[in-house]
């Protein structure tokens, strides 16, 4: 871990949290896992006060404990999940976008506590959207509960673990810390709850009314304290769906620039059919035939496609851009589809149509089956499986990234070059200079920038032992993986002297001793 991510992970914990849990936070993430001893001795704090600020960063996600071989407990802070508080309004944003306010509400709520039970956040979001609402009109329990099963329907949220039941004939000691887990199969379920009821407003009265109301309401849950229908299922926020989401938007993004609008729609229909049957981290999605893609399928009519087209984005556009997977099966399935197809031709065009002519289908089928036709090459695809290589795209969409940031930056004759070396992958400067066909003492001045900014890198491959330079070749060459790594580590500084609000505009240069 960098010191600006630990600086920027300090400064966000501070800011959500308070200076308890900044203070336990930034002890784990300098010293590594560590038991609630050191823990104590390290931030001079009150074992309780160090337990409360542990709950709170567990509740939230932000850490996780370990149960060790010799019975003592480690907690370790999660920096990445840290991170990610920083795309907390992204998220909001594109539960909005998809499930309205309703979706909004419910992403705000599980995101501010961590984890909550679907009853309770049904009921406060209802509470919300009914203060908003004109005078008179309310917001009904079930119009929220019918939001949070489609979040749960689309892996936009997930069911927390919770501790296994133990037999109760074991007289083995508690372990201690409880181990939590959930099969995969449950993570999605939502309970069948009847949620009746509608939002409540808040009453406007003076300070010591809301307090004697405040006293009296506490005195009321007290009485009447019933357990609620859903006790022990928390719901928490799926953030690698999010994720998930956004890279889905960003690939369908490219294939409309690049491409046009019809074939961006197949890339959303083929992302949107194995977004749920897929992993977040998984290099590949399912695989899908071109019959599964069509309009009568999936598009449906909300985008008029032409039965062919999805065949042809199939053979023509798709392989070139994400890698066309097809599979070994796939060919004997041709053949054999193409025998079944002949021998349907053939009943089909011994009955014809009232006028003696082939229909449609028979037409549509002769064209399939024999490959001299024009959609020969369809029916092949159209059979095939094609998984979407996620890899190679993300990967294309970095290297695009990259290319920009170097022509914004250095100019168009520096991505030229940047260009180049990702195309040749290792070029000596000569080479450089005679494809890029630019003059020595440019190309070298360009090199070496992009070299100290650690956008290009030098591969030594000497001729003899002793690495002498004049018997060494010194290869120049593109990391983009490093090179996108650099520039992530660059946003999380820009972003810590953003929000630091100790930073002047005279000190935003980098200290030394972040290289």
């Amino acid at each position: 871990m960098t010191q600006a991510e630990l600086r920027l992970c300090s400064l966000l914990l501070q800011e959500h949290f308070g200076e308890i849990v900044e203070k336990v936070g930034n002890s784990l993430l300098r010293t590594g896992p560590r038991p609630l001893r050191l823990l104590v001795g390290d931030t001079g704090l009150l074992p309780d006060q160090v337990k409360k600020a542990l709950c709170v960063l567990i509740q939230h996600n932000l850490v996780r404990y370990e149960v060790q071989p010799r019975g003592c407990v480690e907690y370790e802070a999660r920096s990445e999940r840290i991170l990610r508080i920083l795309r907390y309004p992204r998220y909001i944003y594109t539960a909005k976008t998809l499930y309205g306010d309703p979706g909004e509400l419910l992403v705000e709520e599980l995101l501010l506590h961590g984890l909550l039970p679907m009853s309770f956040a049904v009921s406060r979001v209802a509470d919300r959207l009914t203060e908003t609402m004109e005078d008179g009109k309310t917001m009904d329990y079930t119009e929220v509960s019918s939001t949070f099963v489609r979040l749960a329907d689309t892996h936009f949220i997930q069911r927390c673990p919770i501790v296994p039941e133990s037999p109760q004939n074991t007289k083995a000691p508690p372990p201690p810390a409880p181990a939590l887990a959930i099969a995969e199969k449950d993570m999605y379920v939502v309970p069948r709850l009847s949620l009746v009821g509608k939002g409540k407003r808040r009453n406007s009265c003076d300070e010591e009314e809301e307090g004697e109301y405040k006293a009296k309401r506490q005195k009321q849950e007290r009485g009447s304290s019933e357990t609620p229908p859903d006790d022990g299922i928390y719901w928490q926020v799926n953030l690698e769906r999010f994720h998930q989401h956004f890279r889905d938007q960003a690939l369908v993004s490219a294939v409309a620039s690049r491409m046009d609008q019809t074939s961006s729609e197949v890339v959303r229909t083929m992302l949107r059919m194995s977004e749920v049957t897929t992993a977040s981290g998984a290099s590949h999605t399912q695989p899908l035939s071109s019959n599964e893609v069509g309009p009568w399928k999936a598009l449906g009519s909300w985008y008029p496609l032409e039965s062919l087209d999805v065949p042809s984005f199939f053979c023509c556009r798709y392989s070139d851009l994400f890698q066309l997977g097809t599979t070994l099966e796939s060919r004997f399935w041709t053949s054999t589809w193409r025998s079944w197809l002949m021998i349907r031709w053939s009943l089909w065009g011994s009955q014809g149509t009232a006028a003696g002519a082939p229909t449609p289908s028979v037409s549509f089928a002769r064209s399939l089956v024999f490959p001299g036709e024009k959609h020969s090459q369809a029916l092949e695809l159209s059979f095939t499986s094609a998984p979407t290589d996620l890899h190679k795209a993300l990967v294309s969409l970095a290297t695009a990234t990259l290319e920009s940031i170097v022509e914004e930056r250095f100019g168009s004759r520096c991505a030229r070059i940047f260009r180049l070396l990702l195309r040749k992958k290792h070029l000596e400067q000569k080479q450089v200079e005679d494809f890029a066909m630019i003059p020595a003492k440019e190309a070298k001045d360009m090199l070496y920038r992009m070299l100290s900014e650690n956008l290009v890198s030098l591969q030594e491959i000497p001729k003899t032992p002793d690495h002498a330079p004049s018997r060494t070749f010194y290869l120049y060459t593109v990391n983009v993986m490093a090179a996108a790594r650099m520039l992530l580590h660059r946003c999380y500084k820009s972003s810590f002297l953003l929000q630091d609000p100790g930073v002047t505009a005279l000190s935003l240069v980098m200290p030394q001793g972040w290289q």
